[in-house]
């Protein structure tokens, strides 16, 4: 159902999101024109008014093109203009070029935009309105494309971008304490296909509720559906055990302690598992028995982090891209995986779990590089989810396609899985 805009606690919150971002648009807005306020001439000749103005509409926002007045002190071009009820933008453009975009409205609908020259004295021309009618904003354009189901622990959000544009899809649910729907997610973006989950409930039902915002402050409906999350606990590792077929990886630095167990160990520090260096594998596999069937949910993997004094993150045998595999049968028998294949594809006894990469660094440097924002990401873990369509499974195959060192084995300090085993 779509949200009566007269439910207090959620209008205020969303007048409160609203007025932040006004805040933080003035802000910027006075950012933008930095080096255009202080007056540099005397001359206080009034500039003309630019002329032959075109106007090209696109997604919440137009280009105008114009004809620059003939004026020796002209400095830049000043478009001031309402986004909506509440924000009022400015945008500065040099008398170096010919046009000026105006971006951020509501709605598609007819604006004004006025349309200043302003000279080095800071003398503004006569206004100049200009009327534009942008395209449907991609707040908008995405609100409706916006499915929600029930996931594990939660709910699981999906949705259309296709201009790519940068947006916030805001989760909300009843808070238990003050009965108010308040946010517990908010996931911005600029992707096309939007699949996020949010956990952390019990299997109760309960509201929960979509919004889509934009980096103006825009604010659509509210899509609310009662939703009763599916259960989910941390698969026991306590049986957990090495299944170990002829085409895994042969293990390295065994001696020191480096074999497939320490994967459920509960120990996200070294030592881990480590294949043995050469192989001459093209993938580097190791397989185990989760002990249950479990329709799984999320799993968190930690790499390799600092130890001995060395950093060994986002670098060495620390996997880069990899594929899960799974298998619901009681013996699954040994197959050659390829390097290459979707998820749901079924080879042998095994079927697709999901094609994973790691994220990068976090500070965006490069490999060897890390910050200590780098070093606090590789010791958290990293979680990723599985497919609402993934079968149940009793047995893992996890196979490193490669890895941030380029090397020619891989090492994983411990692995969780998350799911329904009932």
């Amino acid at each position: 159902m779509i949200l009566n805009i007269k439910n207090t606690s959620i209008l205020q919150h969303r007048l409160m999101l609203l007025l932040s971002f006004a805040l933080l648009l003035c802000l910027y807005s006075c950012k933008e024109g930095e080096g255009f306020n202080q007056a540099v001439s005397n001359d206080m000749t009034k500039p003309g008014q630019v002329s032959s103005v075109k106007v090209e509409n696109y997604s919440g926002g137009a280009v105008i093109t114009y004809d620059l007045p003939n004026s020796e002190n002209l400095l830049y071009v000043l478009a001031e203009y309402k986004i909506n009820d509440l924000v009022v933008r400015q945008t500065k453009s040099s008398y170096y070029t010919d046009t000026i975009r105006v971006e951020g409205f509501e709605k598609s609908q007819d604006y004004e935009v006025t349309l200043y020259a302003v000279s080095r004295a800071d003398v503004k021309s006569d206004p100049l309105l200009v009327t534009v009618h942008p395209a449907t904003p991609s707040y908008l354009a995405t609100y409706p494309t916006v499915v929600m189901q029930r996931d594990f622990g939660g709910v699981n959000v999906r949705a259309s971008n296709p201009d790519k544009k940068a947006i916030g899809v805001i989760v909300i649910t009843t808070d238990q304490t003050t009965g108010r729907m308040l946010p517990v997610e908010q996931y911005y973006t600029e992707a096309a296909d939007i699949n996020f989950s949010v956990r952390g409930f019990d299997t109760l039902k309960r509201d929960f509720g979509v919004y889509i915002t934009d980096r103006w402050g825009n604010i659509s409906d509210t899509l609310i559906q009662n939703i009763s999350p599916i259960y989910e606990v941390l698969v026991p590792k306590n049986r957990f055990s090495e299944y170990r077929l002829a085409s895994d990886a042969p293990l390295g630095a065994t001696g020191l302690g480096w074999n497939t167990t320490r994967l459920w160990d509960g120990i996200t520090d070294d030592p881990g598992w480590h294949t043995d260096a050469g192989n001459g594998n093209p993938l580097q596999i190791c397989t185990f028995n989760m002990g249950t069937m479990v329709k799984l949910s999320r799993y968190k993997l930690w790499e390799r982090g600092e130890a001995y004094g060395n950093d060994y993150s986002y670098g060495h045998g620390n996997p880069k891209s990899w594929t899960l595999w799974g298998s619901a049968e009681t013996a699954p028998r040994d197959v050659t995986l390829p390097v290459t294949s979707n998820p749901g594809d079924v080879v042998g006894d095994w079927v697709n779990l999901g094609n994973f990469d790691c994220p990068p660094p976090p500070s965006g440097n490069a490999p060897g590089q890390t910050t200590p924002l780098d070093l606090a990401a590789v010791k958290a873990g990293f979680e990723f989810n599985i497919s609402l369509d993934a079968p149940r499974v009793r047995f893992i195959r996890l196979a490193v396609k490669n890895t941030w060192g380029n090397a020619d084995f891989a090492h994983v300090m411990e692995l969780s899985f998350w799911g329904n085993t009932n």
